[in-house]
């Protein structure tokens, strides 16, 4: 099994807010004590962090499933109960967290400092002390703890570098990157050596500028072929490439060159737009003739020629590498991006605007209302408790929810949906 995981989908559980509690003042000498029950604890919220130290999502891979802990239930002598901590995953920079049912992104962690709260642990219950009012005195009932927010989702490591160096197999790519930079991939001769993408930071006159090393690509590449399609997403969150042609290879270099950027075409048109620095590397591998003869066949490709291994001419090349990451920055603040918007950091408001409800008709005597504010108190509602009940009967009537029901035609003791409940109507 590789320790290179750049795709997952795992399920999160945010925790369930504490039961409030119902409890009494009992004391010597003080009669009728009122009600002083605890309000139960928050649940805890699952956060996604960036963490630029990893660059894979095995991690999360190996558990598939995350539940934060619940909040404590209240207790009397208006003891609160306490709130759970969060439970925090850590990601990858450049993680693509999406909708695994829908598949639409939800958020992009390509910032340093980014803290996305994925799922909201539920809300603790009120214990009944919350209830005591002038013409409720000794209310007998509390809330049930809030559930916490469930998804399953889709994570997608896409890196996150300034330049990707591309090439057919065996082009050295690895060499390259491992003597500009300090990555240190695995170098052998054979093809797809390079099995993961590899990162590697240098400085070029001051300037930070990150590598990737984008494991070999082949024809039909787009289709999954070889390496296939696994890899180039990789190139999508670059700024510019680094095209390797090898000369001792005894293909036709002119049609490698093509088949690659095909290739990037079909995958994505954008990686084909993207400036392309071409390389010819493994100089010191060929005689002088044959280099005459490379450089007129390439004239067009303006290609610089070098060799990695014996360092020869990698500076020409890392200052030209410098120059067109400054032309595209500059062309990305003029409004040429071509790059996909950012998405929003939230996932969802936890709850809609509380005066917000809808009512339907489903058939003759059953009813249903939608409803972030009404849902949310029905489902911390202790439906054994009569008294409890009344209370939301009271809101419903407050909200409007009764007066738009009655509209419909509803009738006393029809069954009104509510979130995953159902309650007969009963007019107040």
């Amino acid at each position: 099994m590789s320790l290179f995981c750049d795709q997952t989908q795992i399920k999160i559980t945010a925790g369930n807010g504490g039961k409030g509690c119902v409890a009494f003042r009992r004391e010597r000498f003080i009669a009728k004590g009122g009600p002083n029950g605890g309000n139960g604890g928050r649940g805890g919220n699952i956060i996604f962090n960036v963490n630029k130290n990893l660059n894979t999502l095995t991690h999360l891979d190996s558990h598939k499933q995350f539940k934060a802990k619940s909040g404590k239930m209240g207790l009397g002598q208006l003891k609160n109960g306490k709130g759970a901590e969060d439970l925090t995953l850590e990601v990858p920079f450049g993680t693509l967290i999406s909708d695994a049912e829908t598949d639409k992104l939800i958020c992009d962690m390509s910032s340093e400092n980014i803290s996305f709260v994925a799922a909201q642990g539920g809300r603790g219950g009120y214990g009944n002390a919350h209830f005591k009012s002038s013409i409720r005195q000794a209310p007998k009932f509390a809330e049930k703890g809030e559930e916490g927010e469930s998804f399953e989702l889709k994570l997608e490591l896409k890196l996150v570098a300034d330049v990707a160096i591309i090439g057919m197999p065996s082009c050295g790519k690895s060499t390259l990157i491992s003597v500009i930079s300090n990555a240190k991939p695995k170098i052998a001769s054979y093809p797809f050596t390079t099995l993961i993408p590899h990162l590697g930071v240098t400085k070029i006159h001051g300037r930070e500028v990150v590598f990737a090393d984008i494991p070999g690509l082949i024809e039909g590449a787009h289709h999954g072929k070889g390496l296939g399609h696994e890899f180039l997403k990789h190139i999508e969150r670059t700024k510019i490439l680094i095209h390797l042609i090898d000369p001792t290879s005894e293909t036709d270099l002119l049609k490698n060159f093509t088949l690659i950027n095909k290739e990037l075409e079909l995958f994505n048109p954008d990686l084909a737009k993207k400036p392309q620095i071409v390389a010819v590397n493994k100089i010191d591998a060929i005689s002088e003739d044959q280099l005459k003869d490379l450089k007129k066949k390439l004239k067009k490709l303006n290609p610089f020629f070098i060799s990695a291994v014996v360092h020869q001419n990698l500076q020409e090349l890392l200052d030209k590498t410098l120059d067109e990451l400054k032309h595209y920055e500059a062309s990305v603040q003029t409004g040429h991006d071509l790059s996909p918007p950012q998405p929003k950091k939230t996932f969802r408001p936890h709850l809609e605007d509380p005066r917000y409800f809808s009512t339907e008709k489903i058939e003759e005597g059953v009813y249903k209302v939608i409803g972030g504010r009404i849902e949310q108190l029905v489902s911390m509602t202790d439906m054994e408790n009569h008294e409890a009940i009344f209370r939301v009967y009271d809101v419903m009537k407050k909200m409007g929810i009764q007066k738009e029901l009655k509209k419909m035609e509803i009738r006393e003791g029809d069954k009104i949906h509510i979130g995953k409940n159902t309650m007969e109507f009963h007019e107040i």
